[in-house]
């Protein structure tokens, strides 16, 4: 069925793809009320909106709602029209540098504007692994696997596993790609502030950038009105030797466009296990 949905989403234009997203995003955001509370605190707590937050509120709903139909169409696209579909790289001077430093490439990608299309434009001219986390729903997980797998696209696991492919990606002077304001698994993150608040936050970007020597670079793909396409952007971070640089890096690239971010997502979730490191007294 997914499958089907996708192919049909597909055959859509972006415009009509992200005016069917803008409606469904306004729709849930006022039948999910839950949803749109943490939509409203994040936002909120982030500070990155002074005047208007309503306002705000409403056109970020439409955006996430965009950000799902255009995740499954772009599943379902022919790799030729995906590609006509970005319309300017901004920084990929950077990449050229990091290539010929040959220490690997760390892409990350926020949940910012559409970031499946970043990982497919890459792909396509170099070689690129990508982490992921398995969805617990099988036919989900087959589409997302038909999805993201694709070009010079490859996909890692988020285990033992995937991390050695990683590191044997880095290690080859390849590319990788990670989500880094997903939440990690229990035993898998440190407490690092996020816009103020304390988050839950990967270890695993900055244990490969400090071990490998790795360029490591942010990346999202701006949605343009209108459904014009995409414009990518990219900009070169320092350092994320520790959680809360990785977490300062991700709010300067959302501040560059914080109404196309996911902030339905709750990013301070507290897992059972990191609670009781973060109540536990210290010695």
């Amino acid at each position: 069925m997914l499958k089907f949905f996708s192919r049909l989403l597909a055959q859509l234009s972006l415009k009509q793809i992200h005016w069917l997203g803008g409606w469904m995003g306004r729709m849930l955001f006022f039948f999910s009320p839950a949803s749109a509370l943490i939509q409203k605190s994040n936002l909120t707590q982030s500070n990155l909106v002074q005047l208007n937050i309503e306002h705000i509120l409403n056109i970020n709903a439409k955006e996430s709602g965009k950000s799902l139909l255009e995740t499954l169409a772009i599943w379902g696209k022919d790799d030729r029209k995906l590609l006509k579909l970005v319309k300017k790289i901004h920084g990929w001077g950077i990449i050229e540098e990091a290539i010929l430093a040959k220490k690997g490439i760390i892409f990350l990608t926020p949940h910012l504007g559409c970031f499946e299309i970043t990982s497919i434009y890459y792909g396509s001219i170099y070689p690129l692994t990508v982490l992921y986390r398995p969805s617990k729903l099988k036919f989900l997980q087959y589409q997302i696997e038909q999805g993201r797998q694709r070009n010079g696209v490859k996909l890692a696991e988020a285990n033992t596993g995937g991390v050695r492919k990683l590191m044997q990606a880095l290690k080859r002077g390849e590319a990788i790609g990670i989500l880094p304001d997903q939440i990690p698994a229990e035993g898998e993150g440190e407490w690092a502030p996020f816009f103020g608040k304390p988050a839950y936050t990967m270890t695993l970007a900055s244990k490969l950038a400090v071990k490998t020597g790795a360029t490591v670079i942010m990346v999202f793909g701006e949605r343009l009105p209108n459904g014009l396409g995409y414009e990518i952007h990219l900009s070169k971070v320092d350092s994320i030797a520790t959680p809360a640089l990785l977490n300062q890096a991700i709010e300067t690239q959302i501040s560059q466009k914080p109404e196309q971010y996911l902030w339905q997502y709750n990013r301070y979730k507290v897992r059972r296990h990191a609670m009781q490191k973060m109540d536990a007294p210290s010695v």
